[in-house]
């Protein structure tokens, strides 16, 4: 009888072990968009590749526009945005979530004396209105506007907030954040603007109206040039397993040291 109660146990045992070993989460889980998200992002599927051994995690930098796009195509589980959805793209049965807040930097060349700047006066720099820097503070020399592409969210943030859209006069448009940086870091009379959390010691950033971007202005709105970070997902559509647990991750209290660590301020 002793005998019969061990083998029943030991199987229970046996079967338990199995099935745990059947829940656990493999796969692959792709992510596609916004070049700005890039280290918010590679620090949370670092840490969710270490916690879940069978899951490897992807990630495709291509600007905010083809991450929503990719998403609509099903490419990918989860598409980044650095902006919210348009109207439009929420129609088309796509559904955003603010995983975090970042400021978008305002950034000079380290040996430009300009240290601060107003909103007013950036949008007309990169109107055109001011084409000299003497005009803002600086030297006599020619501003050279430096800008993301069109349906960079990036940019949409930024002309967005600086009441600039479809009136910037770009001298380069170019297609990622740390192509602005260092285009605005080879260039002494350079202006642009980048993500927070991506700014290097080879540019520096101005405040504005006397705020510095950080985490902490903004976090209270202090600093006025910020935009979300947002995953967007299909409506009606269920995600993947694994892709559901990194989700699920990322928007959890797990993740709210990892995204300030990256520069960002989580959400909620």
């Amino acid at each position: 009888m002793k005998k019969f109660a061990t083998f029943i146990l030991t199987t229970a045992l046996a079967l338990s072990i199995i099935a745990g070993c059947a829940q656990k989460t493999s796969g692959t889980v792709t992510t596609d968009g916004s070049t700005s998200m890039e280290k918010v992002i590679g620090a949370l599927g670092e840490a969710f590749e270490a916690q879940n051994k069978n899951v490897t995690f992807t990630y495709n930098p291509t600007g905010s526009g083809s991450g929503i796009q990719a998403v609509l195509e099903g490419r990918c589980d989860i598409g980044l945005s650095s902006r919210d959805l348009k109207t439009d793209e929420s129609a088309q049965g796509l559904t955003g979530t603010v995983l975090a807040y970042d400021g978008i930097a305002v950034i000079v060349n380290p040996d430009n004396p300009v240290s601060d700047l107003d909103v007013d006066t950036i949008a007309k720099i990169y109107t055109g209105e001011i084409t000299n820097w003497k005009d803002a503070g600086g030297h006599d020399a020619e501003i050279v506007l430096i800008g993301r592409e069109a349906g960079s969210g990036t940019r949409d943030g930024f002309e967005s907030i600086t009441g600039t859209s479809d009136n910037c006069q770009y001298r380069q448009e170019l297609t990622s954040t740390g192509d602005v940086i260092t285009a605005v870091s080879q260039n002494p009379d350079a202006i642009g603007y980048a993500s927070l959390a991506s700014v290097k010691d080879t540019v520096r950033a101005v405040t504005v109206s006397g705020v510095a971007p950080t985490e902490d202005t903004v976090r209270d709105g202090s600093y006025v040039i910020q935009r979300p970070f947002v995953l967007v997902t299909k409506t009606d559509t269920s995600l993947s397993a694994p892709a559901q647990k990194f989700f699920d991750f990322v928007t959890s209290p797990d993740a709210v040291e990892l995204i300030s660590n990256a520069g960002a301020v989580a959400a909620g």
